[in-house]
Formats: C-alpha cells, sequence, structure tokens
C-alpha cells in the first residue's frame, strides 16, 4: 500500500511543508522508519532521535530545523497532535484487527508450507503464513497477518498477536505470549484511557524463547529481540524495546518499555530494567540487580541501584563492618557519659572530638 504525502496530510488535516506528490508505504518511529515511510518528531528537544533516520517525511506539532540532523529537505507534516496524527497515520498503514472470535481450526487465507505440521487444535487467523518444515504444536493461537519462518517450533499454547514477524529456527515454548498491547495509558478526567497500540513484535532468526514469556508490540513500531538471543522462563519484555544480538536474558527478568540492550549482554535472573535503559555491548547484570540509569558496554554490575562490580564490592564491604562500627559507637558513647558526669563538660567535648575521629577511622 502506498499514499502520497498529500492524501496523508488530507487525512489527518494536516499542513505539509514539502512535495505532496511523495510517496509513503508506512509509517515507523525515526530508529525503524526506512527511506519510504513517514516518522514522527513530538517534541524539538528530542531531535537527536532523528539523526540517523531515513524518514522520508516527519510529522511534527510545529516546524522545525532539520538541517543540524542531515534531514533539512525533508518535508515536514504539520499537526495539532502528533501522536494522534502518527496513530492514524499508522492505522491506515496497519489496520488493527477487530477482537472478534477467529474461526476454528486454519483460515482460508492462510498460507501454510506443505512441509510444516500444524496440529488439529491450533488456531490460524486470517492471512498468516508459515514456513517450511515449522511445527505447530496443541493449542497454539496465531492471529492474523503473523509470518513464521522456516524450521520454527511453537510449543502447546503459544499466542503470537496479529502482525507477529517470526524468522527462522526460532523456539518458542509453552504458555508464551508474543505481541499483547503494551502498558500504555494516559489520564483524562480521572479515567486511565490507553495509550496507541498499534505496533508489532519483531523476532529474528535463532531465538529461543522459554516458557511463560510475555513481549509486548511497540507503540507504533516493531519491539525487537535480536539473532540468536536466548530467553529464559517467565521474562517479561515492555513495548518499545530493542533486545540485541546473542543477549541472554534469565528467568524473571522484568524490562520496562523502551530500553535497548546491546549485542551479547547478560542479565542474571530477577534483574529488573527502568523504562529508557540502555545498555551497552557486553554488559553484565548480576542477580536481582535494579537497573536505573544506562550502563556503559563490558562491564559487570551489581545490586540496587546498579552500579559497576567494584564500587558495589566497597559497598558491601563497608556494610560488612557497619555491626561492629555500631558496637565501638555504643562503647564511645557510654564512655563519653561517664567522663561527662566525672569531669564536666569541657572534657566530654575533648573526648567526645576523640571519639569522632576515632568513628571516621573505623568507617
Amino acid at each position: 500500500m502506498a499514499m502520497q504525502l498529500g492524501d496523508i496530510a488530507s487525512l489527518v488535516e494536516g499542513r505539509l511543508n514539502g512535495r505532496p506528490e511523495i510517496s509513503c508505504t508506512g509509517a515507523n518511529p525515526p530508529g525503524e522508519a526506512t527511506s519510504t515511510e513517514i516518522t514522527m518528531l513530538d517534541d524539538p528537544s528530542r531531535l537527536e532521535s532523528l539523526k540517523d533516520s531515513r524518514a522520508t517525511a516527519v510529522v511534527t506539532r510545529s516546524a522545525v530545523d532539520l538541517s543540524a540532523v542531515g534531514l533539512g529537505d525533508v518535508p515536514q507534516l504539520i499537526v495539532a497532535d502528533p501522536h494522534q496524527a502518527f496513530a492514524k497515520i499508522v492505522a491506515t498503514f496497519r489496520p488493527p484487527i477487530d477482537t472478534t472470535v477467529p474461526t476454528e481450526g486454519i483460515d482460508s487465507t492462510a498460507v501454510i508450507h506443505e512441509t510444516a505440521k500444524v496440529h488439529p487444535t491450533a488456531t490460524i487467523g486470517m492471512g498468516v503464513t508459515i514456513g517450511a518444515r515449522t511445527r505447530v504444536m496443541p493449542g497454539v493461537a496465531i492471529a492474523p497477518f503473523t509470518a513464521v519462518g522456516e524450521d520454527c517450533v511453537l510449543h502447546a499454547n503459544v499466542t503470537l498477536y496479529e502482525y507477529t514477524s517470526i524468522a527462522d529456527r526460532v523456539i518458542i515454548h509453552a504458555g508464551t505470549v508474543i505481541g499483547c498491547h503494551g502498558f500504555g495509558y494516559r489520564q483524562q478526567s480521572g479515567r486511565h484511557l490507553p495509550t496507541a497500540q498499534l505496533g508489532y513484535v519483531s523476532i529474528e532468526a535463532d531465538v529461543e524463547i522459554g516458557a511463560s514469556v510475555t513481549i509486548d508490540r511497540g507503540t507504533y513500531g516493531a519491539t525487537r529481540i535480536g539473532e540468536g538471543t536466548k530467553i529464559d522462563n517467565q521474562v517479561m519484555i515492555g513495548h518499545n524495546c530493542r533486545i540485541g544480538k546473542h543477549n541472554l536474558l534469565c528467568s524473571q527478568v522484568g524490562i520496562a518499555g523502551s530500553c535497548t540492550t546491546g549485542d551479547y549482554v547478560i542479565l542474571a535472573g530477577q534483574v529488573g530494567l527502568k523504562d529508557h535503559i540502555e545498555l551497552g555491548d557486553g554488559t553484565i547484570v548480576g542477580a536481582q540487580a535494579g537497573v536505573m540509569d544506562n550502563c556503559a558496554g563490558n562491564e559487570v554490575y551489581l545490586g540496587s541501584p546498579a552500579t559497576p562490580q567494584r564500587d558495589q564490592m566497597q559497598i558491601m564491604a563497608v556494610q560488612r563492618k557497619l555491626p561492629e562500627m555500631r558496637r565501638e559507637i555504643k562503647q564511645l558513647r557510654r564512655e563519653l557519659t561517664r567522663l561527662t558526669e566525672l569531669n564536666g563538660p569541657a572534657e566530654s567535648a575533648s573526648v567526645e572530638s576523640q571519639a569522632t575521629s576515632k568513628g571516621k577511622r573505623a568507617a
């Protein structure tokens, strides 16, 4: 499907600065938009997000100088509410699927390779494609317009929401849910209303996903899992996340929305990442750590909030001394009290100064 910028401007009732005959084939966030897709800049202060974008046009709230990021000639579609307009554009190119009960079995429009094996109890929606030698186990539900590659295995009761993209040789274990709506709401008149949930999940080749994992779809574009990544049981990955290649995510890891990990990252059991965190290549985060800030690559992080291993070891060494320091302080206070009673305030002040110096040396 393709639309001209002039038609898109009419669709969202916006003002176009640029050539209306330019053709667009889709809409995606800045980092994912191709040279024939439109993207969005919701806040001029986030201009850097467009730095490496190849987008053919940008939806903005007001005219912005894009020359600083090398997009000076890119058309701008100016609207009152960029999010509302962009959601409408995305929905035009990737229409939401109605929440209706699917037909039993395999939809007549699904394309399944003759060497693929699909259990009779699986439900395959319209427009689904399944590649050669892929195996679909009992109770699997694949929503419309999902693409599953070759040599994949979908174990029992796996659920793939609409538009999910699965590359070759992907293994997904029982009970996992891919592409459910992200946890995003805005408050209006005292009520929590859902924000746009128009994206999808893209899983690259040779990924293995454990049992009962949940991966949310992107807001407008993809939540992406990089090639060769291995995900343990009961991991949660929020909307808009971009997980790098060959990551190891251990059991009960929780990653909030819009986080990015580099390649060969390791997150041990029960690690938690706040939203919009970036982890560099080769980052290792120890068990139960809470990551609150970006982490440089090729370093080990421990604790909550997570800090580099060397810093955390120093903190732990001091913590181990706390009981001994507490006993010394109590002893010094008793001595101070005794001397105060014997010698009066002047002498006690001298003793207190000595006690303070001793406490500092102990720390």
